[in-house]
């Protein structure tokens, strides 16, 4: 088990540090540097306790960014506001910081007993686990005979259908489980700058090199690369990157040697590659490189009754991220849930969760959907605006941030870039983007002419 440490005192740093060793865990101390950092900050670790940090001030903030992995907190606990605040920011768990060792290894040990604990129940595996639901049990089998490779991965499915997840099922459960696994976006990093990101650089290999950096190929050696959106990665990168997968060996830019590293691949887009590629889009050598063993993950509206259940696993997670009490669905939330034909997928399901946790009042969950949106088809046109879950008490003839955000995106997506777009909204580049995949509406790939 690997714990990652934030705290800026280095004396309370190293007692963390020898309760850690005490408990028989390994310590993470890397961080990033400021609150820039932290928002592309990718933890590799089970447990992250954090402390007292200048980047680190705003914990609800780093909740999100290492969600699902667990949060506990060093606070001084003689003010209970801070406990208060801690568990609605979504902590597991609080400490004095005021402990002495032998009490801050009690601490980390009863961490790492009830993290082993949660996940021996849950099996590890919850959201693909389902004894109602045969697709998911062909998956899961599916999944459990890749993992036991080191073949390369390519992973399947629509928008929002937890393709990451089946990613790191497949790595938590692989001989490389105990390595890293790094997550790329090719969809999320700008075209200039994929080949950096991937195969690193050298100094002074351009302006504003001033510093060797490592690639993300050279730091997932010995674990897992997944490269989510792979149809979004440009043709020169896609060549860089088959060398790779041919040769074993990486160069980074600006440099004369090459390095040999270990990494096994797994892929994943919502996109047909092989159309992609029949339309010189994509690279045919790659594609049949990466197709090698194949998962396509379902639909939501293929999962035979397995929303429900799914339902409420999302509400017992999210319950306990918004600091709220987790309800019981009501009968007709239950025929809602089970009618609807979630063109957004589990992220729907997940944001609809969210929602009605927070707007909902009563002892019972109550979700409601139109009808229209129970009844349409799986395909929407370019103008249709993806459906969202709406509790009773949110109904109004007004649209919301959510609804105007998408009305605007596809009425104008065709007539303005990306970076447009984003300075119309007032958001950045990098949230546009994050707002089109929770919504379901990624940008088509624009043809050069």
């Amino acid at each position: 088990m690997r714990i990652q440490l934030i705290e800026k005192d280095p004396a309370l740093l190293d007692d963390l540090k020898e309760a850690c060793h005490r408990a028989g865990v390994a310590v993470l101390t890397d961080i990033p540097a400021d609150e820039r950092g932290l928002a592309q900050w990718q933890p590799k670790c089970d447990l992250v306790i954090a402390g007292q940090h200048p980047a680190f001030a705003d914990l609800a903030a780093v909740n999100r960014t290492v969600w699902p992995i667990p949060l506990a907190a060093l606070l001084p606990v003689s003010h209970p506001q801070n406990v208060l605040r801690a568990a609605r920011s979504g902590v597991v768990d609080v400490c004095d910081r005021g402990a002495d060792v032998p009490q801050l290894t009690d601490w980390v040990s009863h961490l790492c007993a009830e993290h082993k604990t949660f996940h021996a129940k849950a099996g590890q595996n919850d959201y693909f686990s389902s004894e109602d639901c045969s697709v998911m049990r062909t998956l899961e089998d599916t999944i459990d005979r890749v993992a036991r490779t080191d073949s390369t991965v390519l992973i399947v499915g629509e928008t929002g259908t937890g393709k990451e997840l089946a990613a790191r099922q497949v790595h938590r459960i692989s001989l490389r489980g105990d390595k890293p696994i790094v997550t790329v976006n090719c969809a999320a990093i700008p075209e200039t700058l994929i080949e950096s990101e991937l195969f690193g650089y050298e100094k002074g290999a351009f302006t504003g090199a001033t510093a060797n950096r490592l690639g993300l190929i050279e730091a997932a050696d010995g674990g897992t690369l997944f490269l989510d959106e792979i149809g979004e990665l440009p043709l020169a990168a896609q060549a860089r990157l088959l060398r790779f997968m041919q040769e074993g060996e990486i160069r980074r830019i600006g440099s004369v040697t090459s390095k040999r590293v270990d990494v096994r691949l797994i892929c994943a887009t919502h996109r047909n590659l092989a159309e992609l590629a029949a339309q010189s889009e994509f690279r045919e050598d790659l594609f049949y490189r990466i197709d090698v063993l194949r998962l396509d993950i379902p639909p939501l509206r293929e999962r035979e009754g397995d929303v429900v259940a799914m339902a409420n696993w999302f509400i017992e997670k999210q319950a306990a991220k918004l600091g709220v009490p987790a309800k019981p669905l009501s009968e007709h939330s239950r025929n809602a849930l089970a009618a609807h034909l979630w063109p957004g997928n589990v992220r729907e399901l997940q944001n609809v969760i969210e929602r009605s946790l927070v707007m909902s009042h009563g002892a019972e969950l109550h979700i409601s959907l139109s009808a229209t949106a129970s009844s349409q088809t799986s395909q929407q046109s370019s103008n249709d605006l993806p459906v969202v879950g709406v509790s009773p008490d949110d109904a109004s003839g007004e649209l919301s941030l959510e609804d105007y955000f998408q009305r605007f995106v596809l009425q104008h997506q065709d007539a303005m870039n990306e970076t447009e777009l984003a300075q119309k909204l007032g958001i950045s580049r990098k949230c546009l983007w994050e707002r089109r995949q929770r919504f379901g509406i990624p940008r088509q790939k624009q043809k050069s002419a």
